[in-house]
């Protein structure tokens, strides 16, 4: 996030989608990015790392502690759940997905 100049643009509407997946496989550190820089995001994107899988434990991301990150910046909108499901079937990818929408209900 350090490259680009939306700090200095100081446009009040002008929010950017944080997307939590890339941003991990680019940068990292992402609880402490979204607290020092949650004013420029208006939206969010979850993902599994590695594999854009289920954000669920077998992932390297702790996605409660970055929901509560989010939440505690006074975001209060919808985050969207962008991974693709490893189940065969579909029961067992809207299962994967009632996970995903309780882990980052906080």
């Amino acid at each position: 996030m350090s490259q680009l100049c939306y700090k200095s643009a100081d446009l009040p509407n002008f929010k950017l989608l944080y997307d939590i997946y890339h941003m991990q496989i680019d940068e990292g550190d992402i609880i402490r990015t979204i607290s020092t820089n949650y004013q420029y995001f208006g939206h969010y994107h979850t993902g599994g790392v590695p594999g854009r899988h289920e954000i669920d434990e077998s992932q390297e991301l702790y996605y409660p502690a970055i929901k509560k990150a989010i939440v505690t910046t006074g975001f209060n909108d919808y985050v969207a759940q962008e991974f693709l499901p490893t189940g065969k079937d579909n029961n067992s990818k809207i299962a994967s997905l009632k996970k995903a929408v309780k882990i980052c209900d906080v």
